[in-house]
């Protein structure tokens, strides 16, 4: 198989791996339950791991106390479990996306934007899709994938049978995958007039990074944005996705921005962050709280 710009090999069957591959079936099968039952089981189980991951639920708590200091403790709380409930629906949504099938979540769907993509694109530029870490993203991501063909990055998977599972999971709709440790291919991608989905919001262990404002916290943030488009010529646009209210998802693309990539790598860097702010707003409880956003500070604070 190619699709996903590599060949994707066979699986990993030694009896080491074998853990993983019952957790991949037990994923696998609950991405077959009735739309319903995950969005019913999706609440319980979010509700469940507020309780049983406490390491994970303080972060999140710090993050909130950060980022929302106008929030009295009371609306805080609420709005940590709202999270909760959303990342236990979510990982229903991943399973769906990679195995199952998400025609009961186009029901309602609502694109906007998509001019936006095209005038981009014209002249046979590539674009870089930029959005964040939300629950979300992996579903919307597979939505979008409808109507245009989006590749993506991501961080390769430490378990050998999960990475082979995840790839899988996502060679069935997106037109490529690219580790994030292979810039030329990405590079080459967007040079090609290629679309690129890409979430540069999390703070990284490597690469070149900056400090720029993120709710007004200094938010030690990956320049690759800007060094990616500077590479290959290619448009930034940013990507808003979220689980509506009413149960259906709503996909909004944002015109290009102007003047990007500029000389200053840590000025566009703070122009994505405060993109990434403005969809998190829209969409608090969706955002993905329990990673350690703000692990380094400039003055070497201990946040967590």
């Amino acid at each position: 198989m190619t699709r996903t710009g590599t060949t994707l090999h066979r699986p990993p069957l030694a009896l080491r791996h074998w853990p993983a591959w019952i957790g991949i079936g037990l994923m696998a099968a609950a991405a077959r339950l009735p739309w319903s039952w995950q969005r019913v089981l999706g609440r319980g189980l979010g509700a469940l791991l507020r309780r049983l991951l406490g390491k994970r639920r303080k972060v999140a708590e710090r993050n909130l106390a950060l980022c929302f200091p106008e929030l009295d403790p009371e609306a805080r709380a609420a709005l940590l479990r709202a999270h909760f409930v959303t990342l236990g629906i979510g990982l229903f949504e991943f399973a769906r996306a990679w195995w199952g099938s998400v025609q009961p979540l186009r029901r309602g769907l609502v694109v906007e934007g998509l001019e936006h993509l095209q005038a981009a694109r014209a002249g046979g530029r590539g674009v870089i899709v930029v959005s964040g870490h939300f629950t979300t993203l992996e579903v919307c991501g597979r939505l979008m994938c409808d109507r245009v063909p989006l590749a993506g990055m991501y961080r390769p998977h430490a378990e050998p049978a999960m990475e082979w599972a995840v790839r899988r999971g996502r060679a069935r709709y997106a037109a490529a995958m690219f580790p994030k440790q292979d810039v030329r291919g990405t590079v080459r991608h967007l040079k090609r007039g290629g679309l690129l989905w890409y979430a540069p919001d999390q703070d990284p262990s490597r690469g070149d990074a900056v400090y720029v404002p993120f709710f007004g916290q200094p938010a030690h943030s990956l320049t690759s944005t800007h060094q990616l488009a500077r590479l290959s010529g290619a448009a930034v646009v940013l990507f808003r996705h979220e689980r509506r209210a009413d149960g259906g998802y709503s996909l909004r693309l944002s015109p290009a921005l102007e003047d990007f990539p500029s000389r200053d790598a840590t000025a566009d860097t703070a122009r994505v962050m405060a993109g990434i702010e403005a969809m998190v707003r829209a969409a608090p409880a969706q955002y993905l709280w329990i990673h350690r956003r703000f692990k380094r500070r400039p003055d070497g604070e201990a946040v967590y």
